[in-house]
């Protein structure tokens, strides 16, 4: 199987030593539906010997079953592995797979073409350095293509490889490739990608993937393999800024305490400055420890544990960073997010967002406009709907430090969970600070508090014998449900609703939005009826 069989047999731990020393590349596979994402991949695992025997037969079997390509082998399954995925012929979720060549490891994502797909993609470009675009070529470049560059942009990827596929039924036409070349090329101007190469190439049968095609002598690039094996991605970590996030504090004996985190950004030395944040006590660096010994210097990307020389209070969650060098500190940020569930962003309404190590609540104060990914245009909206991308403020229950996602994607990052299923319902990329605390002096509208609350601001009237009763206790369930609501009479309950409020009165009342007979009806009945007619 391996590239390196034979220093295997003679020679094991130099190859796992050599092997352990060598890059990884992380990168992803996107593009259109049926552009050859999974047989790409499953190209690029066969080729360079890293399929086990036993695997390509199990392949060979079930191609025949659930394959797509005829008498030839269908290398798809190699990650097409889902059940749904082998019988509609496409990839729903985000597959990853491994291999290495004698040069370098490599963790590929493959990743859903579908734009009802469009958050696995993100999820898979979020930790790659590189992104393969593929295009079929007999179709050039369509709306996803357009979409999965503008994400992998907007994460970012600043190395793409728009890799023209099915160059074989066009009988590698140069003026074809040359054409799809220029209609990208006009398209990702208006995009922050700095390097862009272009590969011709049949992912079925394998040309200019590993080993260079006669069917394209015109070509003089690199394969898609070479250029994997060689593109520079030293120069995309930021070795300037240090930045710590405390993932734990490591207290195991009186003698010893330490602050472990994965170093997001920079460069430390034992001796140098560092800060806390938000407390903004002072140190020094006394050691730098890890499970292999002491370091003279830790760098982005290792996972180690700082002691200092003084007792400062630093928790899970603060930053260290040095004492020269400061990120922005703010409750009030305007970030780009990618919303991932079905139910819409609506701002004013509380989430948890998740920055690092540290956590908060937080809402999307405004809507600064939708970002079109097939033009780029901009769009004014009153929500953010599943897949859509948009740049929004945020206003954030306590100050965090915080960087731009440009500058440091580890402190510019963030991701949005609801507070009820505590499930991951979008992702965010900091741009910068919005507006300072207090800038804003306009009253809080009726509209603003029932987005906050998830309710339409009414005047509910209960009819029963022991109506005071059943109010009551709607107003226990309502508060229990995080909504806001009020006892009033009839004259005041005008008043609540004006303020955004659901109005609960006792019997009748004048211009009551809904009225609940409730002598027979449990309590369950009367909440069902409320969310019936949009209320709650």
């Amino acid at each position: 199987m391996s590239h390196q069989s034979d220093l295997i047999a003679s020679d094991i731990l130099e190859y796992l030593k050599q092997h352990e020393n060598k890059q990884m590349l992380r990168f992803l596979t996107c593009g259109n539906v049926d552009d050859g994402k999974s047989t790409l991949i499953g190209r690029l695992l066969h080729d360079s010997k890293m399929i086990y025997e036993d695997q390509l037969a199990a392949i060979e079997k079930d191609s025949a079953k659930s394959g797509t390509t005829g008498e030839k082998i269908d290398l798809a399954l190699l990650v097409d592995g889902l059940a749904a995925e082998r019988e509609q012929g496409i990839t729903i979720d985000v597959a990853y797979r491994y291999f290495s060549t004698a040069k370098r490891k490599f963790i590929i994502a493959d990743t859903p073409g579908h734009e009802q797909y469009t958050r696995n993609m993100a999820t898979g470009a979020s930790t790659c350095d590189l992104a393969i675009i593929l295009i079929d070529a007999r179709y050039g470049v369509q709306t996803q293509t357009k979409r999965h560059s503008f994400i992998a942009s907007l994460l970012g990827i600043k190395h793409v490889v728009v890799a023209v596929n099915k160059m074989d039924l066009l009988d590698f036409s140069e003026e074809r490739f040359n054409e799809i070349r220029e209609d990208y090329l006009e398209f990702a101007q208006k995009l922050n990608l700095d390097d862009i190469r272009f590969v011709p190439m049949s992912a079925l049968d394998g040309d200019n993937v590993v080993d260079r095609s006669e069917r394209s002598a015109w070509f003089k690039g690199q394969t898609l393999m070479e250029i994997l094996e060689t593109v520079e991605i030293d120069e995309d970590k930021n070795l300037e800024n240090f930045r710590l996030p405390v993932q734990y504090v490591n207290r195991p004996n009186l003698d010893f305490r330490g602050f472990c985190g994965t170093v997001a950004a920079g460069t430390i030395k034992p001796g140098e400055t560092i800060m806390a944040l938000p407390s903004q006590k002072t140190s020094k660096v006394e050691s730098i420890v890890t499970y292999d010994g002491n370091l003279d210097e830790a760098f982005v990307g290792q996972a180690v544990t700082l002691t200092l020389e003084d007792e400062i209070d630093i928790s899970r969650g603060d930053v260290i960073v040095k004492a020269d060098d400061l990120p922005e500190v703010g409750s009030k940020l305007n970030a780009n997010i990618v919303w991932m569930t079905e139910g819409a962003m609506v701002p004013g309404k509380p989430y948890d967002l998740k920055f690092a190590s540290s956590a908060t609540a937080g809402t999307f104060t405004q809507i600064h406009h939708l970002i079109d990914v097939n033009t780029l245009e901009h769009s004014a909206a009153e929500q953010v709907g599943l897949n859509e991308i948009a740049l929004v403020e945020v206003s954030l229950d306590k100050a965090i430090p915080f960087d731009t996602y440009s500058k440091i994607a580890g402190t510019g990052a963030f991701i949005i969970i609801d507070r009820l299923t505590n499930v991951t319902i979008g992702a965010g990329m900091i741009v910068g600070a919005a507006a300072a605390d207090g800038s804003n002096t306009a009253p809080v509208s009726a509209d603003e508090k029932a987005r906050r609350f998830n309710q339409k601001p009414a005047i509910v009237a209960v009819n029963a014998a022991n109506a005071e009763d059943i109010v009551n206790a709607l107003d226990r369930r309502l508060y229990e449900m995080g909504r806001v609501s009020g006892i009033a009479t009839a004259e005041t309950a005008q008043v609540l609703k004006a303020n955004g409020i659901v109005a609960l009165v006792a019997g009748g009342a004048d211009g009551a939005d809904i009225s609940l007979a409730a002598d027979q009806e449990s309590l369950d009945n009367l909440i069902a009826d409320l969310q019936e007619q949009g209320i709650i």
